[in-house]
């Protein structure tokens, strides 16, 4: 509309200048070199006219005509880089598709049309991998190493390689050099924190960490997580050098960090043990054993209270129990101190609330003890002991990655060495055979409940 609208506006300005010329008339006289040319004005603004367009014709032919050749090369040019692209792309797309012939053809397709070495370079090393050909992938990452353009992706391919490999040593290399040129790349943060907590570099993980956390690369509940580790195996690692007051910071900081991290609050109150700092030990203890009942902080308790008598020492773990009255390992903490102390009847009643509350192998064993101890029963001993062997695996460190289970907390996994991956849960494991104490001599019939025993009493109410 607004066309048609503009059209019908210069033809009226065209008529207008006619219409004006018309009601106007007059002559227009030219001499020349003896010669004298006379016309109406209309004729002569024609004449004008008409030389003018000629004159633009002529030279818009000799536009044409002077610059086709480059015009040509132009389009031949743009055709070729249009058919590259589209090359480009079918490849692109066949590596998506894990198509590898079509992406190794449309690879040397690309690469004969456009000029490109950056993204011809990529679509080869994506095709060779495809192909299962690792060293012309190599090859092509390296090269890109050679262009600042195409450098990180160089890296990336190539640790991407190293960490298919294994070799963590490589990959330690590309991932920190990848670093340098993007900084704040998350995937790479993440990276690069693993790669170094692996390699045991503690600080440099740490500081990776924090990075890792502010980029997103972590959540901020997993980061404290994985610095309280962190921070627990510098602890250790200051110890093995002889500097004690560095372990004990690093300890106490993991604590302070995560209360109710275990591995962090035994450590901690062990150095303090250590130290001859046996209340502050005992509040650490205390403390998280309120978060959450465990075995390692009842082991370091006993510790703490090893000056004491056994029958303080009940009372002190008794103290512990009120703290969390419904937890298993309150009842089996106070059951041991019990046992040492030779209570045989409150160790048999806090058993039996163990066994009811998360039956286990443990408390078996300590039943198997329980019965020698009191009774000197060995064949009610046995039977127990042959009985946890089809009783719950008790809890232990326990990979989230590999599920290999470890006796001791360690922030490297033993089998796949993941970093921070052990939590403390009851594996899944195959049965054990029952020990070899436990079958000798006849074999006794098998208890189905604590109170079927032979000779056991009622437990004290």
């Amino acid at each position: 509309m607004a066309r048609a609208l503009w059209f019908l506006i210069k033809v009226a300005i065209v008529v207008a200048i006619a219409v004006w010329l018309a009601e106007r008339p007059g002559t227009v006289a030219i001499a020349w070199q003896g010669w004298v040319v006379e016309t109406s004005v209309g004729v002569a603004v024609l004449v004008t006219v008409a030389a003018l367009g000629l004159a633009a014709l002529l030279y818009r032919l000799w536009r044409a005509v002077w610059g086709g050749p480059s015009s040509l090369r132009r389009y031949r040019r743009t055709r070729r880089r249009e058919r590259g692209y589209q090359a480009l792309t079918k490849g692109l797309v066949a590596v998506a598709a894990g198509d590898a012939g079509t992406a190794r053809s449309m690879a040397r397709k690309a690469d004969g049309l456009l000029n490109e070495p950056p993204l011809t370079m990529l679509l080869s090393a994506q095709a060779a991998q495809l192909t299962g050909d690792d060293a012309a992938a190599r090859r092509y990452f390296t090269a890109m190493l050679e262009r600042p353009e195409t450098a990180f992706l160089g890296l990336r391919g190539l640790l991407t390689q190293a960490l298919r490999k294994g070799d963590r040593v490589e990959a330690l290399t590309l991932a920190r050099r990848a670093r340098q040129i993007q900084p704040d790349t998350p995937w790479l943060l993440a990276t690069l924190y693993d790669l170094e907590a692996r390699s045991g570099d503690w600080a440099a993980a740490e500081a990776t960490l924090e990075a890792a956390v502010r980029a997103g690369a972590v959540t901020p509940e997993d980061g404290r997580h994985h610095r309280a580790a962190l921070l627990l195996e510098r602890s250790f690692e200051a110890e093995r050098r002889g500097r004690s007051d560095s372990a004990l910071h690093h300890a106490r900081a993991a604590h302070d960090l995560l209360p109710g991290f275990v591995p962090a609050a035994a450590r901690l109150a062990g150095l303090l043990a250590g130290g001859d700092r046996l209340k502050q030990a005992a509040k650490v203890v205390e403390r998280t054993w309120r978060l959450l009942p465990h075995p390692e902080l009842a082991d370091v308790y006993r510790q703490v209270l090893e000056g004491y008598d056994p029958l303080a020492r009940v009372k002190m773990f008794q103290k512990l129990l009120s703290q969390s009255p419904n937890h298993v390992e309150s009842h089996l903490a106070l059951a041991r101190a019990c046992l040492d102390a030779k209570l045989w009847g409150e160790a048999r009643t806090h058993l039996t609330k163990a066994m009811e509350l998360q039956p286990s192998r443990r408390i078996h064993r300590l039943l198997a003890e329980l019965e020698r101890g009191e009774h000197q029963d060995e064949d009610a001993a046995r039977a127990w002991l042959v009985q946890a062997a089809s009783a719950p695996a008790d809890p232990a460190w326990t990979c989230r990655s590999c599920g290999a289970v470890s006796r001791d907390w360690a922030g490297l996994c033993g089998h796949c060495s993941a970093f921070d991956s052990l939590d403390w849960k009851q594996p899944t494991v195959a049965l054990h055979p029952a020990p070899a104490d436990a079958v000798t001599g006849p074999a006794p019939a098998l208890p189905t409940a604590i109170g079927t025993l032979p000779a056991v009493p009622e437990p004290a109410r």
